[in-house]
């Protein structure tokens, strides 16, 4: 395989009360519940058509502000070191953010959401609507599962 080159220009940026990365919520137990706006670039409003229909948005997104990346690295939910594609590091080969917000009502090329956890200004890549397939019961979460549930049973 060869390398290929990718271009990729935001469709637009993210409202948010955060400032700093410290400011949001991480680790276990994290609630992101705080409400932001994703502004649209007004030339793709015919791309929100319908998008009120859903309750639910993937929002894909760049990591801008991060540099570099590491393979192996502990998140602040557990000591033990696990692969950056195991783990949601912002420092990637290809620093893309993924953050499923409800959508609280549209304004025109304006989506108000709850549920951000990115920077204010953060370039957003693309939007999907949720329709997971995966029963719970069949959803499994790795070693996060498992830092959760020693969380549990030491706290």
């Amino acid at each position: 395989m060869t390398d290929v080159h990718l271009e990729m220009k935001p469709i637009g940026f993210v409202r948010s009360p955060y400032q700093t990365t410290a400011q949001i919520p991480r680790g276990l137990g994290a609630k992101h519940e705080a409400e932001g706006v994703l502004e649209i670039k007004p030339e793709l409003e015919a791309g929100l058509t319908d998008i009120e229909g859903f309750s639910h948005l993937y929002v894909l997104w760049a990591f801008d502000r991060a540099e570099g990346f590491d393979l192996l690295g502990a998140p602040p939910s557990d000591n033990r070191q696990h692969g950056v594609f195991a783990t949601r590091s912002p420092r990637r080969p290809n620093p893309i953010g993924l953050t499923v917000v409800e959508l609280l009502r549209r304004d025109g090329t304006r989506l108000h959401v709850r549920g951000i956890d990115m920077l204010e200004g953060t370039p957003i890549l693309d939007l999907k609507p949720v329709l997971s397939k995966v029963a719970p019961d069949n959803l499994r979460t790795g070693w996060l599962g498992e830092a959760e549930q020693a969380r549990k049973t030491s706290g």
